[in-house]
């Protein structure tokens, strides 16, 4: 067939060509028939609620064990550097402890009533330096034996005072508040007739 401009009319035909498209049921393009598997309607708010309000209280509860968790370990740091103060007092305080005895025995002994008064002067300053530090001596002679307190070095034996009790201080026990830095050498008695 020719047309009036002179071209030849093509008919139109159809081509032939395949296309491979993967199955529309997998892509979700077939719908399927009503009342087959109806989709999960939304949850209704009460329960949307309810399950805000339990995640809610759940890290409510947890943010106070975490804070609970914290103010015990600010607890736990604060006690173990007193005690760490405490200690290195102690050890300070200890390794002075000779040197109050050597002050001591220096004023027992020495030769003139001058040189007496000013060795206990000192000594006395230095008891007195101690007590404000919370330093104090353990009381030991016409105590009963304290074997947390006091160090036997020596049994003795006497009628005239009860079993078990302090005659005689060789060295004198010092505690820092509550914890002994030495304990105080000791004579005990022994009464035989006890």
């Amino acid at each position: 067939m020719a047309k009036a401009n002179g071209k030849p009319e093509v008919e139109p035909r159809e081509l032939d060509v395949e296309h491979e498209l993967p199955p529309a049921e997998e892509d979700g393009f077939i719908e399927k028939p009503q009342g087959a598997d109806p989709a999960p309607a939304a949850p209704p708010m009460e329960e949307e609620l309810a399950r805000i309000t339990a995640e809610r209280d759940a890290l409510l509860d947890r943010l106070a064990r975490q804070q609970a968790e914290f103010e015990n370990a600010r607890k736990r740091a604060a006690r173990d550097q007193a005690e760490h103060r405490e200690y290195a007092l102690a050890e300070a305080v200890r390794s002075l402890l000779p040197v109050l005895d050597s002050l001591e025995s220096a004023g027992k002994a020495a030769a003139s009533e001058e040189l007496r008064g000013g060795l206990e002067l000192i000594r006395r300053q230095f008891e007195d330096t101690l007590v404000k530090l919370g330093v104090r001596p353990v009381p030991a002679l016409g105590e009963a034996f304290d074997p947390h307190l006091h160090q036997a070095v020596e049994m003795v034996d006497r009628d005239d005072v009860p079993d078990h009790q302090v005659v005689e201080e060789l060295q004198r026990g010092y505690k820092l508040k509550d914890r002994l830095l030495r304990p105080a050498m000791v004579r005990v008695s022994r009464n035989p007739k006890k």
